[in-house]
C-alpha cells in the first residue's frame, strides 16, 4: 500500500482544530498535509503564516494554490492516484481552500469542521470542486 495513504490514515479521528497540525490532538486540512509531509518528506520547507478560515477569499489571492505549486509536484488533470494531494475550490472562481489526500477506490482523506480527519467518498460534489492535483516530492 502507498506510504502516503498509510500515514494519512493514521490521522483519521484527529479532531478538527483550525491551524492545528498534530496527529491525535488537532488539525485542519492543511495541517494534515503538513503532518504527512513531515513523515514522508522530512522538515517542512517554509514556515506557514497564520491564515483565516476563508483562505483569502476576500482578496482573491490564491495563496494555497501558489504554495502547492512551490512545494508539491503538479500532476496532470485526470483520475487521481493513491497518495495524490487534491486541492479544492469550494465555489467556482474562488480560491483553493481545502485539501485532501486521495486514498484510492474513489475515496479521500481530509479534515474539516465538525468532523475532524475522516475518509470520505470522492463523490460528484467533491470531484467537481477539484482545482488541481499534486504529488509529494520524492525524498532526497
Amino acid at each position: 500500500m502507498n506510504a502516503i495513504v498509510i500515514e494519512a490514515r493514521r490521522w483519521i479521528g484527529t479532531p478538527y482544530v483550525h491551524q492545528g497540525d498534530v496527529r491525535g490532538a488537532g488539525t485542519d486540512c492543511l495541517g494534515l498535509i503538513r503532518g504527512v509531509w513531515r513523515s514522508i518528506a522530512g522538515a517542512e520547507p517554509e514556515p506557514v503564516p497564520a491564515y483565516t478560515m476563508d483562505w483569502s477569499e476576500p482578496s482573491g489571492d490564491d495563496v494555497l494554490m501558489r504554495a502547492a505549486h512551490r512545494w508539491l509536484v503538479r500532476r496532470p488533470d485526470g483520475q487521481p492516484e493513491a497518495g495524490d494531494v487534491l486541492l479544492f475550490r469550494m465555489r467556482a472562481g474562488g480560491v483553493a481552500k481545502h485539501l485532501g489526500i486521495f486514498s484510492g477506490e474513489g475515496r479521500f482523506i481530509h479534515a474539516y469542521t465538525g468532523h475532524g480527519v475522516t475518509e470520505s467518498p470522492l463523490s460528484a460534489p467533491w470531484a467537481r470542486r477539484i482545482a488541481a492535483r499534486f504529488a509529494f516530492p520524492e525524498r532526497t
